[in-house]
Parts: structure tokens; C-alpha cells; sequence
């Protein structure tokens, strides 16, 4: 099409744009343009995860390292906080209180020492989570990525502090005459377990945390009441038979996560643990929360 101009020049008009007559939306359609910040389906949230995996386990490493770069003894106190925790909870209870009902020290201190560590992997796990939105807004603003991706760093790096616990609960454990054996294969399903079970509460307690900020200062004492109602420094079903606990308080008692995944350690390091400690189906028990 053409047509004349007033100084008698013939201008000529381009074809018609193919998105002439689209609509916004029709043309967002087209281009595979999305609203920012707009909520999308699962499957596309777990593989924009999964693009983000080396800067999940980057992230984790490098809070690790930092977490007590400002102290003179740098990560040694990765492991020396829970001996030092284990070492005041066997003053109070094993010395003074005698919580360990009848067992001797060759088996009270590891079994002590391995709560201290499990129990420490989860409520360090819930503790970060709590703050793992709020604390980061300054990233979280920055840059354009999946929020959960904070949590489960943040789990994966207790995992990792965990993972150098445990060569000092190994040396504490041959110091007291519990040498290795078959039965410590079960370390691996029990630690995955765990570490799956503490992403998903590190994820439930992010979203709580960036809700409701005073969260973070009351999760401290829920932990601790969880602390002993999962029998870290005392035998549970021992003291709870002792106490003529009513059995679904005792089922209860013993089939709480923390307390499951303690006594599956326990039943793996310790020689003198045996099946009859655990609760019923402690597996399924295991599984379950996991997957919860």
C-alpha cells in the first residue's frame, strides 16, 4: 500500500506486524513472558531447585566456614560446643542426678554423647530455619531464586557440622571399648533419614520465621522441652517405666522423631544397645517422619 505525501513524494508503508491484534496477554502467551515474583506449579519449582544446587551446597559451605571465622579457635568449635554440652549434661545428670539408671560409664557417656550430637543436627536444623528468610532479606531482595533454597542449605550445613562430630564421637566411642562393626552400616539410612526429616522442618520453620518474627525467640524453649522429652541424657522408656508413665504417653514419648533417630544411632554405634530399647517398627517410624 502507498500513498502520496504533500510534497508529491510516495511513501510506502511496511506489511502489516504478525502481532498486530494480539492482546497483552496473547502476546505474554507468545513470548513466554510470566508475571515476577509469580507463584508456579511444583514440578517447576523443584527443577528451578535442582538448577540451583551448586549454589545450595556453596552457600552451606561457606556459612560453615564463616560461622566462627571471628573466633581464635576458627571450627574447632564445631565439635568442642557439643562435647562441652555433653560434658555438663553427664556432671548434672550422670553424676549428680544418676539419670543413667543402672548403666555403667563405658556405656552411658557414648550413649549421652551420641544424643547430644543427634539431637544438636536437629535443633541447630530448626533454629536456622526459623531465621532463614528473615535473616537473609538483603539476598532474598538481591537476586530472583527459590526461597527454599535457604533452608535446605542451611540443613545441609548442619549435616556437614555434623559429619566432623562425628569422627570425635567415633574416638569417644573406641575410648570406651565400642569398636566398629556391621551394625555401623545403619549410621548411613539413619543420618539420610534424619537430614531429610530436618529440611522439611527447616522448610516449615522458614516459612513460620518470615510470618512471625517472634518466633525465633520462643523456638529456643520448645526445643529445650523437646530436648527432654526425648531422653538425650537419660534411657526413655527406662525412666518412663520408673515413672509409671500411662502407655500412650510412653508411645508417644517414644516414637518422636528426635527420639527415634537417637535411639537408631544409639542402636548402631553401641554394642550394648540392643533391640530391646527401640520401640516398636522404629523403621517405619524412621520412614515415616522422614516423609511426613
Amino acid at each position: 500500500m502507498s500513498e502520496t505525501t504533500h510534497d508529491g513524494a510516495v511513501a510506502v508503508s511496511g506489511p502489516p506486524s504478525a502481532d498486530e491484534g494480539l492482546s497483552p496477554a496473547e502476546l505474554a502467551r507468545k513470548y513466554e513472558l510470566s508475571v515476577s515474583g509469580a507463584r508456579v506449579g511444583l514440578g517447576e519449582y523443584i527443577r528451578q531447585m535442582w538448577g540451583r544446587r551448586h549454589f545450595i551446597v556453596a552457600f552451606s559451605s561457606a556459612k560453615l566456614t564463616a560461622q566462627y571465622s571471628q573466633a581464635k579457635l576458627g571450627q574447632v568449635w564445631q565439635v568442642a560446643t557439643p562435647l562441652l554440652n555433653a560434658a555438663v549434661y553427664f556432671f548434672i545428670f550422670g553424676m549428680l542426678l544418676k539419670s543413667s539408671r543402672g548403666m555403667a560409664n563405658d556405656m552411658y557417656i557414648p550413649f549421652l554423647v551420641t544424643g547430644v550430637f543427634v539431637f544438636t543436627f536437629t535443633q541447630a536444623s530448626a533454629m536456622a530455619g526459623v531465621r532463614a528468610i528473615s535473616g537473609n532479606l538483603g539476598l532474598v531482595r538481591a537476586l530472583h531464586f527459590p526461597r527454599a533454597s535457604l533452608p535446605i542449605s542451611f540443613a545441609l550445613q548442619q549435616l556437614q557440622q555434623l559429619l566432623f562430630s562425628m569422627i570425635v564421637l567415633v574416638v569417644v566411642l573406641l575410648g570406651f571399648g565400642h569398636f566398629p562393626s556391621f551394625a555401623w552400616l545403619l549410621i548411613v539410612p539413619t543420618l539420610a533419614l534424619q537430614f531429610v526429616f530436618n529440611t522439611g522442618l527447616s522448610l516449615i520453620m522458614a516459612r513460620l520465621g518470615a510470618k512471625t518474627p517472634d518466633l525465633a525467640q520462643l523456638l529456643p524453649f520448645i526445643l529445650r522441652t523437646w530436648m527432654y522429652a526425648s531422653g538425650v541424657m537419660f534411657p526413655l522408656a527406662r525412666t518412663l517405666e520408673h515413672a509409671g508413665a500411662s502407655k500412650w504417653i510412653s508411645d508417644a514419648m517414644l516414637g518422636n522423631p528426635a527420639a527415634v533417630y537417637m535411639d537408631l544411632m544409639r542402636y548402631a554405634l553401641i554394642d550394648d544397645y540392643t533391640g530391646a530399647n527401640l520401640p516398636p517398627h522404629v523403621w517405619a517410624l524412621a520412614l515415616g517422619w522422614a516423609v511426613l
